[in-house]
């Protein structure tokens, strides 16, 4: 059977291996081009030939969150495409209104960094930590799986990293800390930045 692809594969604005020595570039090729294809793939098909294939991945996630194979597959999708487009190789800064929001919020953008860690290390299993637009500022949380915040009704997320042990094992064996820590050094703050403002309109 041939499948519509109605959702595809990003391509990376970068070099698999752009973000070393941070993020390893067979770890990225293999979450890049295995698991993220992987639930590309079961996301289209659990769509095909449905009323579904004409929505958002975002009304998906919202709207079909009890179907498994949506929740699994499309938050895998969703949630991979931010992780992408929120890593770098260049150094970035956030916007003065994000960071201005930031300060308000945390103190401190070390603050931001040891909650997000916090969040993640606390993630029981697979999942993710996020930092989220909710109620016109900030938070951060996680959530287990492929879940996201958009499921849940806790925010919109504008910045996610993956504590699925596929995201780091090969580099950093089961120091999940230490992948955070490498994780924020190669952070496009101007992306983030870009999600905040639009989260905010």
């Amino acid at each position: 059977m041939k499948i519509n692809m109605a959702y595809e594969l990003p391509n990376l604005n970068y070099e698999y291996e752009a973000l070393e020595p941070h993020l390893d570039a067979l770890t990225m090729e293999i979450h890049h081009s295995k698991h993220h294809a992987g639930y590309t793939a079961n996301l289209n098909a659990a769509i095909e030939g449905t009323e579904m294939s004409d929505k958002t991945i975002e009304e998906l996630l919202m709207e079909h969150k009890d179907n498994p194979a949506i929740r699994n597959n499309g938050g895998g999708y969703w949630n991979h495409c931010l992780y992408w487009d929120t890593l770098s190789p260049e150094p970035t800064n956030p916007s003065n209104e994000l960071l201005s929001t930031i300060n308000d919020k945390f103190g401190s953008m070390d603050n931001l960094k040891d909650e997000l860690k916090s969040a993640a290390l606390k993630r029981f299993g697979s999942g993710w930590a996020w930092l989220c637009v909710s109620s016109g500022s900030l938070s951060v949380c996680s959530t287990p799986n492929q879940d996201n915040p958009l499921m849940t009704g806790e925010g919109i997320p504008i910045l996610g990293v993956d504590v699925w042990e596929h995201a780091y094992y090969k580099k950093f064996g089961p120091a999940r800390g230490d992948y955070v820590d490498s994780w924020w050094n190669v952070i496009n703050w101007a992306k983030v930045s870009d999600n905040f403002k639009e989260a905010n309109f």
